[in-house]
Order: C-alpha cells, then structure tokens, then sequence
C-alpha cells in the first residue's frame, strides 16, 4: 500500500546544523538501512543520537529504522519529532503514512498523505494515497487519487489498476472493464489485466478477445506467476462459452502453481479450531440484555457463500451502512495478544467481564466511521467464523448471519477463485477445501448450539428460493423493519470489494449453480466433502 522506503538518502537539506562527526555516523547507516541489516544500524544510532539528539535527521533514521522492524508506533513518534522540526517535508510525511498504516491508523496515514500531495504532488505518492483510501474502503477518494497519478504519468500501470478496481467496486460495471482492456491495449501487465477482466463475473468477452486471451496463454515465455493468473482468467473465459472440459483443464493448473506459493496445514487449522471451541466454553457472554455492540451486525461464511449477496440486501436498509470485510476485530484481538504476551487462546480464558468490555469498545471506536451516516453497520471479514464465541463476549448485543451454500458450489467456487496472496491457503487444492469446510461446518454449528438466538444461518439458496420470508426474516432477526427495498438489492447504492462485486449489481436469481455442469470432473472434490 505505502512503500517505506527505508533505505532512501537523507535530502541535503535536512543535515543543516550537524557537526562532521554526526554527519560521517549518519551515512554509515544509511547504507545498512538500505540492506535492512537493522542490528548494526542501531548500534550506530545510539552514537548518533549521543553526538544529535532530537536532531530531524537522525529521528528520520530512527523512524527508519523502527518502520523497518515492524515498531510502527515507535517510528510514528521519530517522525513526529522530526516532521516538528521540518513540517513541510513530504518524505518524512511518507515515512509517517507508512508507519501510521503498519499501526492500523489508515485514515491517518491517508490524512497525512493527502497532505504530502498538497506540498509536493508526484504520480507514485497520488498512487500511495490512493493505495491507502483504497484500503479503508474509501473508493471514490482513491478513484480521484488513481486519476491524479495517471494524469501526471499516463503509462503508470499500478494507478491503472487501481483506477479498475475502485471503478468495480463504485458498481461502475462497464467503466471497469474498459479500463482493463485499456491496459490490454497498452500491453501493460496483461496477466493481471486479463484476470482482472474474467473476474467481474457478469463482463462478457468482446469478439477476438477469447482468441487472444487463448494465444496469450500459450505463450511458452510467461513466468509462472503470470501463467496462474493467466490460467485462471482463461478457465473463466471457457466456463463462460460452455466449455468446461478445458475450464477444468485451467483451474486445476492454476491451482496447481497456487499451492507452490501458498500451502495450507489441515490439521493445524482443525486444532486451531478445536481450541477455540474450547475456549470459548469458559466466556461469559455478558447478562441477557446487554445491548453493547447492537450497532453491528457480523455477516460471516466461507467465501463465496452468498455472504456479499446478504450484505447488500442489509445494505439497502435505510438503517445499516454496509461496510465489507474490516480487518478490525482481528487488529482489535491480536494487538491484545501483543500486550499479554500470548495467543488468543491461552488468555481468553482469564480476561475478566471488564476486558472484553474494553476490547469491545475498542472494536466499536475503530469502526464508528461507518455509522457516521447510519446508527447500524456491518462488518463482512469472513474468517471472523471462528471468533462467535470472542464477539459474543465483546458484543453481545451484536447480531451474527453465518451464511451458507451448498458446499460443492462452495469449495468449487473457491477453486475457482485467485484470492488476494496469502489469503484463503486453504481454496487451492480439493482435499484443503473440504478439511476447512468440515471444520467450518462443525463450529459454526458448535456455535449454534452455544448461542441459540444470536447466530442466523442464512442459506443462499433459500433466499434466492423464497426472497420475500427469507429477508423478512433475516430484517426481523436483525431487529430491523421491513423496507421493500432490501427485496432489491441490486439498486442498493455502495462499494462492494469483494469478488462478487459485480454480482450482487444484478437482480435475484433462482440458479447460481455450475458445478453440475461439470460432471465427473469433480468427483473427487465430492468424495472429498462426504
């Protein structure tokens, strides 16, 4: 999102009023900053801060150094106190996005960036700026950011890119695939561009382009990254046209690649998931009628599960303010796993009723910002499944939708999705995809039984069934009204940043499932699943 470019120069400017001795130490450590050999930069920093101290260039090399070792908050106050010397310094401004976003402050980190653009407006920190409103989920801002940069530098890609991306999830269907077969003109990272295209689900292939996404993916010269992308993209584009004999052919290669880069451990997840069943038996979920955390509705699942398609239909509430995939509960949990030393489950068991009251509070003031215009908002990040017994002790008066869909169309439909890298380890190979499955299955379920009437499951194919009782139901659970226009999700205006981005713009509709259509091709997978 923000490069820390750690290992950049001192700008002349900034070494005004060091002595010969204090300017010799700083550039022996600029060069080590550069190779991240962090150990003996410190040790020269403590001569440097003996002969400078306060002085803005050795706080930029602390903070530096800091952002280098993952010290984010330590690097915010280094480049505080320099930036206090040199206010109007958009580099330092750059360090301090950077550290502020490694903090999980991305609003501030955009804030601060917005103000480095004003003093010195470059195509790559327009691109870091909207990098960064593109991770707080603020598109139409990074929309104007990726406009910025391409107006200053027209062939640079990764605005380009950005500039797609918002354009998808601003719900700008068309707008998005013509600036992906912008960059296909230009000859700009064609993987990506075609991959790009093939994943807004609803974009059909103009005439010649699946001829030349097929020559372009026989091209014997691509690396092995682009081939995956490549290979994904063009099983897509073979699904579309019906042939899935070779879409098959293509997933399962790109899969392949896939888990050469990203493995995935069954039977650690499996005991992850036990241990927090287990923990969970020993929270408290506060007093019946405890409202703390009613403002929130937690839509959780495997992906591809129908859970954007639920989140829209909320969405369209006059009431709620969709808000996608937050990382903040996890950033909430694992900074607390920060301060005691341990992983969630060796101290869950002993926090007390006043620390998950705290840690609530801490969830909500993260996310206030989406209820700013609406009192109830969502948080869609999907792996928060595994944490019911953790939100009910935070939240419990928060309301928990575990959607649900039939899990051959699942895990088939994970397969054939590239998730963003590192994320989903578990979609790239059949016996992965139905370990997590099972384990998904038996502690949501687990969770049901823990928490009658706090946990909803949403099947997808009952709401696409009977739409007018599901959502009812689903508004009723939610301790919501009846609107008409939750049974038209499609006109619900927002940005949605998932992989059904573009799906969830289109009405209703009763059938969604493919895997039928691919036979005894997927046999394993369903011997798998029993």
């Amino acid at each position: 999102m923000i490069s820390k470019r750690t290992g950049r120069k001192a700008q002349p400017g900034r070494l005004h009023g060091l002595t010969g001795a204090a300017r010799r130490s700083l550039e022996r450590i600029d060069p080590l900053l550069h190779l991240h050999r962090w150990a003996e930069a410190e040790q020269l920093l403590a001569a440097s801060l003996a002969l400078a101290p306060g002085h803005p260039a050795v706080l930029e090399r602390l903070g530096r150094l800091h952002l280098g070792q993952g010290r984010n908050e330590d690097a915010m106050d280094d480049l505080g106190g320099a930036l206090r010397s040199c206010p109007d310094d958009p580099e330092l401004l750059d360090l301090l996005a950077a550290a502020q976003a490694g903090a999980g402050q991305v609003l501030a980190a955009a804030n601060t960036l917005q103000r480095a653009c004003t003093i010195r407006p470059e195509p790559a920190r327009w691109l870091s700026l909207g990098a960064t409103f593109d991770a707080c989920g603020e598109h139409e801002a990074a929309l104007d950011a990726a406009e910025r940069a391409l107006a200053l530098d027209p062939n640079l890609t990764r605005a380009g890119f950005l500039k797609a991306r918002s354009l998808q999830a601003l719900g700008r269907i068309a707008e998005t695939a013509q600036a992906y077969r912008s960059l296909l003109a230009k000859g700009q990272a064609r993987e990506d561009a075609w991959f790009g295209l093939l994943d807004i689900k609803t974009v059909e292939l103009a005439p010649g382009e699946f001829e030349a996404l097929a020559t372009f993916a026989s091209d014997p010269g691509l690396s092995s990254e682009a081939r995956m992308k490549v290979d994904f993209a063009f099983g897509q584009a073979c699904e579309r046209l019906g042939r899935y004999s070779e879409a098959f052919a293509a997933f399962d290669r790109a899969n392949a690649a896939a888990r050469e880069r990203w493995r995935w451990n069954a039977t650690e997840h499996h005991a992850q998931v036990e241990a927090l069943a287990r923990t969970s038996r020993s929270l408290a979920a506060g007093p019946d009628g405890d409202a703390r955390g009613s403002e929130v509705i937690f839509v959780v699942g495997l992906p591809r599960s129908g859970s954007t398609l639920v989140e829209q239909i909320l969405s369209a509430h006059s009431l709620v303010e969709g808000a996608s995939e937050l990382p903040d509960l996890g950033l909430v949990l694992n900074a607390e796993s920060r301060r005691r030393g341990t992983e969630l489950a060796n101290w869950a068991p002993r926090a007390s009723p006043a620390d998950w009251q705290r840690l609530g509070g801490e969830y909500l003031e993260r996310t206030a910002r989406w209820r700013s215009q609406r009192p109830i908002s969502t948080d869609k990040a999907l792996d928060n499944w595994k944490y019911v017994g953790v939100i009910r002790a935070m939240l419990p008066g928060s309301r928990i939708i575990d959607c649900r869909r039939d899990p051959l169309e699942t895990c088939w439909s994970c397969y054939k999705q590239m998730f963003a890298p590192g994320l989903m380890r578990f979609s790239y190979a059949f016996a992965d995809l139905a370990a997590c499955w099972k384990d998904y299955a038996w502690l949501t379920d687990f969770w049901q039984r823990e928490h009658p009437g706090h946990v909803r499951v949403q099947a997808l194919e009952a709401i696409l069934a009977d739409a007018p009782v599901q959502v009812r139901q689903l508004l009723d659970f939610c301790g919501l009204p009846f609107e008409a226009g939750c049974l038209s999700p499609e006109d619900a205006r927002r940005a949605v940043r998932t992989a059904s981005s573009a799906q969830v713009r289109q009405p209703m509709r009763r059938q969604t499932g493919v895997a039928g259509n691919y036979g005894n091709l997927l046999d394993a997978l369903r011997q798998a699943l029993t």
